[in-house]
């Protein structure tokens, strides 16, 4: 018998041999003048008579119509989709029952309510009995919600007009939608799992969702109702009318989401006033939405862009699914995954029988590294200023607290009277939801001077104590027209590497850019790769840029230039290419701090078990480089970043003057463009400095110098951390404070 598969490699088996009818005629022609030449007489010859040459007789036989062509045909349309091909393969008494658009839409209709990804057909056997004709097919249905359906069929054909066309009916679809039968699949959607902080509270939870809203024309005391709402939702009056005032009088006009412990605590007062209605559903929340909304992210309706790669997942497309932070990077993981119950019906609804069915499994919790409390200060203390901060455990790379400002509640992505307050953030300016931790990229400033320093010891052969600079306040290392000034300008004198680092010289380190620059171009740029920058820490959970370490070939092949040795003096201090972002300078930072070993930061502690099935997954340390630098010389830097705090020539002993806890760090004040455009503040610490723990960096953009404004943000961090008061900030620290233009003389 012949089957689809010989067929699709040799058609000639099972239809006429084209060629050979083409052929015939010509074959014809050619005896016919063939004869016909041979009749007549040439002068030149004897004529004879000839015998006569019969002509050629053809029987044309060609080889009849197949039913398994036919069959092939259809199914292999079907498997694609091609709904006008496999129409045209019906037979035009079932044709008149149904017209090809009803007939694209009843196929669509099934596999969309039965979740199928591909269709997949097998042609069996084909039976022929005169004009008749039964083919014998299997059927596999991948769908994304309740497995592979399986079956085996027979389509029936007829031969007409010499083709042979399919009777068709809904049960070629499946064989019990026969009759007018329909698919039905019920959802089975678990509840979403929460994420809570390192001691199991709330991060983001299932709860009830309670709106508070007007309707106008129920008002009979406005006043009474204005103070009632004013106090559940923390509006002002004038904003809360301002909200309803234009609406239609018989509309419900939600104004605020609460909480609804809220809700109950104010139930006799709610419930008393005319005009005041609350409506109450079950979904996500976020309790302490605004301590830590760039990491736990918020949950929306599935993106329009996206519904067909969700629905290919089993999703039904109405639920709410992760759109940043942890929420979207863990979807699979809190969502569970979807069951369902495939089921035939008839056309009035009554179940005829049960297709298939998968039991769904529960989401899975995600516990962070922080605490709850500890975050929620850490955002605090950035407040609604443009930056980051960062802390991290130096011995694991486990994140303590991460804060970008300005921050936002995601709580106003969930409920129904959160459309005021998205469109706000939406139009901010400043971009709230712009996560600066991981995404920012900055010019590192003087911050950076700890690997120029490094590179100096290991491959400068320069000596911490013993190599000396003069410092008169300016350098003329390229020349005098190319002179650059330090921070200080009186100058520092006569100073030593390691006392250069805890002043942030400039001029030393452009000495040093020099110096390296004339051993080899690309030994700075190697030093800050190995420390870590040009490349992302491989932090989950959060989108990450890895930021610029520019070096030779990076400007030759993005630029068009030459790597001078300007680039070099240049990246010795932070600046020129060089991007970082606040995430990269923390690392940097714990490496220092823990002896040398770069961490992949990581923000997941542990994922919850799934009943009894799976057990829980703990995230564990993991090492992913080490510093270029011996332990000598890491220790001679690390004296130097304790003298930044303590010694007088230090950029900052008098932000840490008094604190309990010994910190070690750098100051960093970096230029960001024109001449009246203030610098960005950053300070990179670790403490304690004799022991550390944790390390701390801080950012804050356009603010000023780094030891005005992040180093006191700094501070506040660690007293938080050690459970200690927290200090009085300088004015220029001062969330809205508007720092003066830079000067010469701007400190790094």
């Amino acid at each position: 018998m012949i089957n689809r598969q010989m067929y699709a490699s040799n058609p000639s088996l099972v239809v006429p041999n084209l060629r050979l009818l083409r052929l015939v005629p010509l074959v014809i022609l050619a005896v016919l003048m063939f004869l016909l030449t041979g009749c007549k007489s040439d002068p030149t010859l004897t004529p004879v008579n000839p015998t006569p040459i019969p002509a050629p007789t053809f029987t044309l036989t060609p080889l009849p119509p197949s039913p398994e062509a036919a069959a092939a045909s259809f199914l292999d349309a079907w498997e694609v989709g091609d709904y006008t091909t496999m129409y045209a393969y019906v037979s035009p008494d079932r044709q008149a029952l149904i017209d090809s658009r009803s007939f694209a839409q009843r196929y669509q209709d099934a596999l969309s309510t039965a979740t199928v990804l591909t269709v997949t057909t097998r042609l069996q056997s084909v039976l022929r009995e005169a004009d008749e004709a039964y083919a014998s097919f299997q059927l596999t249905l991948d769908t994304a919600l309740v497995g592979t359906l399986v079956t085996d069929t027979v389509m029936s054909l007829s031969l007409e007009e010499g083709q042979w066309l399919v009777d068709w009916d809904e049960g070629l679809i499946w064989p019990q939608l026969s009759g007018g039968h329909y698919f039905r699949m019920e959802y089975v959607i678990p509840v979403r799992a929460n994420i809570y902080d390192r001691a199991g509270l709330g991060l983001a939870t299932e709860s009830t969702i309670v709106t508070v809203g007007v309707i106008p024309d129920q008002i009979e005391d406005e006043s009474a109702l204005l103070a009632a709402l004013t106090l559940v939702t923390a509006l002002p009056p004038d904003e809360i009318r301002g909200r309803y005032a234009a609406s239609p009088g018989d509309w419900k006009v939600p104004i605020a989401d609460i909480p609804a412990a809220v809700s109950v605590d104010h139930n006799d007062l709610l419930a008393s006033i005319p005009g005041i209605y609350r409506d109450e559903k079950e979904g996500r929340t976020y309790p302490h939405g605004s301590g830590a909304p760039h990491i736990v992210g918020w949950v929306a309706p599935v993106p329009a862009e996206e519904l067909e790669a969700y629905q290919a997942q089993g999703y039904r497309g109405d639920e709410r699914v992760g759109i940043s932070g942890l929420e979207a990077w863990g979807e699979d993981v809190l969502a569970g995954r979807h069951g369902g119950v495939l089921t035939v019906v008839s056309s009035t609804g009554s179940k005829v029988a049960t297709v298939a069915e998968r039991s769904a499994l529960p989401g899975r919790a995600i516990y962070t590294t922080f605490d709850r409390d500890f975050q929620e200060q850490v955002q605090a203390i950035l407040g609604e200023r443009k930056g980051a901060i960062v802390v991290l455990d130096v011995h694991t790379g486990a994140v303590r607290a991460l804060a970008s400002g300005p921050g936002f509640d995601p709580n106003v992505f969930i409920g129904p009277a959160g459309a005021v307050g998205r469109s706000q953030i939406l139009a901010d300016p400043r971009r709230p939801l712009f996560n600066r931790i991981t995404q920012g990229t900055y010019p590192a400033a003087s911050v950076f001077k700890i690997v120029t320093m490094a590179a100096a010891l290991e491959a400068g052969g320069m000596d911490a104590e013993q190599t000396f600079f003069y410092c008169p306040g300016y350098w003329e290392g390229l020349g005098p027209a190319a002179r650059k000034t330090c921070w200080k300008t009186e100058g520092h004198g006569n100073i030593s590497l390691k006392d250069g680092l805890t002043a942030s010289c400039d001029v030393v380190f452009y000495a040093v850019g020099q110096a390296l620059d004339g051993m080899g171009q690309d030994i700075l740029p190697k030093f800050g790769q190995g420390f870590g920058f040009g490349r992302p820490t491989g932090l989950e959970g959060l989108l990450e840029e890895g930021g610029l370490m520019p070096d030779p070939d990076w400007k030759v092949n993005t630029i068009g230039e030459a790597w001078g040795v300007g680039d070099t003096v240049n990246l010795s201090i932070g600046q020129g290419y060089l991007l970082v972002t606040p995430l990269q300078m923390a690392r940097m930072m714990a490496a220092v701090a823990n002896g040398g070993t770069l961490y992949r930061p990581y923000v997941i502690e542990r994922i919850g078990p799934a009943g009894d099935a799976i057990s829980e997954q703990a995230t564990q340390p993991r090492a992913v480089g080490t510093l270029p630098i011996s332990p000598g010389h890491l220790a001679a830097i690390r004296e130097a970043l304790l003298g930044v705090t303590t010694k007088t020539m230090g950029t900052a002993p008098h932000r840490f003057a008094g604190l309990a806890i010994p910190v070690a760090g750098k100051t960093g004040t970096a230029e960001v463009g024109g001449e009246d455009t203030v610098p960005h503040s950053w300070f990179a610490a670790y403490a304690p400095a004799d022991n550390p723990e944790i390390a701390v960096v801080a950012l804050a953009e356009n603010a000023g110098e780094g030891a005005s404004v992040a180093a006191p943000l700094v501070r506040q961090v660690i007293e938080a951390y050690y459970g200690l008061p927290l200090s009085t900030l300088p004015p220029e620290a001062e969330e809205g404070y508007v720092p003066p233009r830079p000067t010469p003389s701007t400190q790094p």
